[in-house]
């Protein structure tokens, strides 16, 4: 391993090649795995499995967001270098793709999904959407270990904490036999199964529910869904209330409102002039349940009147895209209509941009949240603020023109 380390260094970059080589063998990582037996036994981990675990493990310093000597101040690996639109997220075709695939498993799993909503209150599409984007109904392989993953995050993470505690989970599920070792497969942050669960949530939300008395993610679509279900309904699910609506918004919308903490009754957003696309009818008790404005693409693109059931999701996944994927793939199962309004073709900035953004709405007051270069909700918001107090055009939306005036007046200051 050395030599070919060596090798390396010499041929395709020395910096590069010597700093992972060095880290590899870094002997403070084993330390670290050992010092974790006494909270591993606290669990109940057996030595025996402790040991098979972390016997020859190393970590993997391809993993996004490690926090590593040498890296400071370069953005998370993995993360786009262009701020991606609703359109790039929520393509069409696979939309389209995946809702047919899901009509046909809709059928297959008609009883088990029936079974489910009656005793969690989570309709079936919703399931089959989460299983569709989390591993594209388990067609979609998982490339990691998730051993590996935990304890590299767990060590070298930026959320060390909280990645150590999944790790010593990890340990618990396969002591307990839930899953073997060469079957743990899960993505770069550490989740496993059909629809993707952290092993802190296996605990608190597995379920069987084909009554083999396993609780199998991994291969039982009904133990999976199931699960899915339960912890939907953990967080908060609503029974017998939609995710949200898309709807048209009234001539001259404020966009600055378009934020969680802004929320009015359903019923109030449409007498001020909202109106639900293709003429959908929201069920009576609905009209009186809190709702906000989502615009995810500023004034461009469809507008949303999101329901509390849609930051249920987001608890699921803590992204509004992720949650716009699911909630339209779920709503395509049985309505084969797209968005009303279609997402535009704005020019993509680059995330360093939106970050420079940030910073100076940060320095103006007008944001308070991370520096991550995303166009998230808090970000158009004060873009959108930002656009008032200058006389600009109101949209929302990181676009050229807003940089360009950001860069004049810092020049002039």
């Amino acid at each position: 391993m050395r030599r070919l380390c060596s090798y390396a260094a010499i041929v395709i970059s020395v910096s590069m090649a010597v700093l992972t080589c060095a880290r590899a063998a870094d002997p403070g990582f084993q330390k670290w795995l050992q010092e974790l037996w006494p909270q591993a036994q606290a669990l109940g981990v057996s030595r025996a499995t402790f040991d098979a675990a972390t016997r020859a493990l190393e970590p993997d310093l391809t993993l996004p967001d490690l926090d590593l000597p040498g890296r400071e101040g370069a953005p998370p690996r993995g993360q786009a270098e262009f701020v991606q639109t609703p359109a790039d997220y929520i393509r069409e075709t696979t939309i389209a793709h995946l809702a047919e695939q899901a009509k046909k498993l809709a059928a297959e799993h008609a009883r088990t999904l029936a079974a489910i909503e009656q005793q969690f209150g989570v309709p079936g599409n919703i399931l089959l959407a989460i299983w569709g984007r989390e591993t594209a109904f388990g067609g979609y392989k998982l490339p990691k270990n998730a051993v590996t993953v935990l304890a590299t995050q767990g060590y070298y993470g930026r959320r060390k904490d909280f990645f150590r505690q999944e790790f010593l989970y990890a340990l618990k599920m396969l002591d307990e036999g839930h899953v073997k070792l060469a079957d743990m497969r899960s993505s770069w942050g550490g989740a496993m199964g059909l629809t993707q669960f952290l092993p802190s949530e296996f605990y608190k939300y597995a379920v069987d529910f084909d009554g083999d008395s396993k609780k199998d993610i991994w291969r039982s679509v009904p133990d999976a869904l199931a699960s899915a279900a339960q912890q939907l309904v953990g967080k908060g699910w609503q029974r017998g209330t939609r995710w949200a609506y898309e709807a048209r918004a009234p001539q001259g919308v404020d966009c600055t409102i378009a934020v969680p903490e802004v929320t009015r009754p359903l019923g109030e957003w449409l007498g001020q002039g909202f109106a639900l696309a293709y003429g959908r009818k929201p069920a009576p008790a609905e009209l009186s349940q809190p709702a906000s404005l989502l615009l995810p693409e500023g004034t461009y693109g469809p507008a949303f009147l999101t329901l509390k059931n849609y930051y249920v999701i987001k608890e699921y996944n803590f992204s509004d895209l992720y949650v716009l994927f699911v909630g339209h793939l779920s709503d395509r199962i049985s309505d084969s209509r797209p968005f009303e309004t279609p997402w535009s073709k704005n020019t993509q900035l680059r995330t360093a941009q939106v970050e420079t953004m940030q910073r100076t709405l940060t320095k103006l007051g007008l944001y308070k949240d991370k520096v991550d270069g995303k166009a998230g909700m808090l970000t158009r918001a004060a873009l959108g603020a930002y656009q008032k107090a200058n006389r600009l055009k109101i949209d929302c939306w990181p676009t050229a023109a807003v940089l360009d005036d950001m860069q004049k007046r810092a020049a002039r200051n």
